[in-house]
């Protein structure tokens, strides 16, 4: 049975898969591996170069997406593929160190879930770490895991972790932070990051726009996933309050004054309120009833780890 499968997400890296394959095969030496890329919509000669891997390495599998779908897509389609009992993922520019997934896997020995790298000394240019030392400050504040390096593309992890993890949009950067709210162990190790040897970047800084709107995603299908009331009911709550003292506001001026009320602003804004508050509230208690129709029994079987009968 295979022991690690080594999943690569990959666009228009035809130079490097090669050189990557070879550094997969040398750092897991004895290790019954498999080596998974998935090529996301190349324009390059990465499809072919993958074929010829495949053919002449048994170690090595290729898939290909119809069109370039994203990260997230292309690793959800490798964890699909994945045979391994571990998995561990990382990219394919080279810039993440083959060399250090030994000491990833120790990690996971030690009894954790999924562990990530930190790119303690990274070879990127400033306007790239400094925004990502932001990001990473706010991920950590706002999702509970307070890591280095949220968006690191090496790590390992138990199969089942990215099995149960949903992986689509931009998901791949909260890998970490989705796996800690389901109750897994998340740890941390600093790696090695090498420059960029071959290619370009795939990402600008609209990557930091995206993923700030996919952390308001992770927040929500997290915390409030399987309570979706609290959330739509908590904003229609706090528009409803406003929008309530408002209208008691002005139905004092129009009882006790002698100023009109049927023109000012104030009397559309705190009807407008009022309304987003009974919407939202209604949206929250329709959310629950389509949850509690749509819950199985296995979803909550998924959330136990350990039973005293499979001792």
């Amino acid at each position: 049975m295979t022991e690690v499968s080594v999943l690569v997400p990959a666009k228009d890296e035809e130079a490097t898969l090669s050189l990557l394959a070879d550094e997969v095969a040398a750092a897991l030496h004895g290790v019954d591996y498999e080596l998974i890329f998935v090529d996301d919509g190349s324009t390059d000669g990465s499809w072919k170069v993958m074929c010829e891997l495949a053919a002449t390495r048994p170690a090595v599998r290729a898939v290909r997406m119809r069109r370039n779908f994203g990260k997230a897509a292309a690793l959800a389609a490798a964890v699909s593929e994945a045979r391994g009992d571990r998995v561990v993922t990382m990219d394919a520019d080279l810039q993440d160190d083959p060399a250090e997934v030994p000491r990833l896997l120790a990690e996971l020995d030690t009894g954790v879930d999924l562990v990530s790298g930190h790119k303690v000394d990274r070879k990127d240019p400033l306007s790239k770490r400094l925004p990502s030392k932001v990001f990473n400050r706010v991920a950590g504040v706002i999702t509970g895991l307070p890591l280095k390096d949220h968006n690191c593309g090496l790590k390992a992890a138990d199969a089942e972790v990215y099995r149960r993890v949903p992986l689509y949009g931009e998901l791949h950067r909260y890998i970490p932070a989705l796996a800690h709210q389901q109750g897994y162990k998340v740890s941390e190790l600093a790696v090695n990051h090498r420059a960029r040897a071959h290619g370009v970047s795939k990402y600008g800084l609209e990557r930091y726009v995206r993923g700030a709107l996919d952390l308001l995603t992770v927040v929500t299908i997290t915390r409030y996933g399987r309570r979706p009331a609290h959330l739509f009911g908590g904003i229609g709550f706090l528009f409803g309050a406003v929008g309530f003292l408002v209208l008691l506001y002005l139905t004092g001026v129009w009882l006790f004054t002698a100023d009109p009320i049927g023109t000012r602003p104030l009397l559309n804004l705190g009807v407008l309120l009022v309304i987003l508050g009974v919407q939202m509230v209604s949206f929250g208690l329709i959310a629950e009833i389509l949850l509690h129709r749509t819950a199985r029994r296995d979803e909550v079987r998924e959330l136990v780890s350990e039973r005293t009968d499979d001792a």
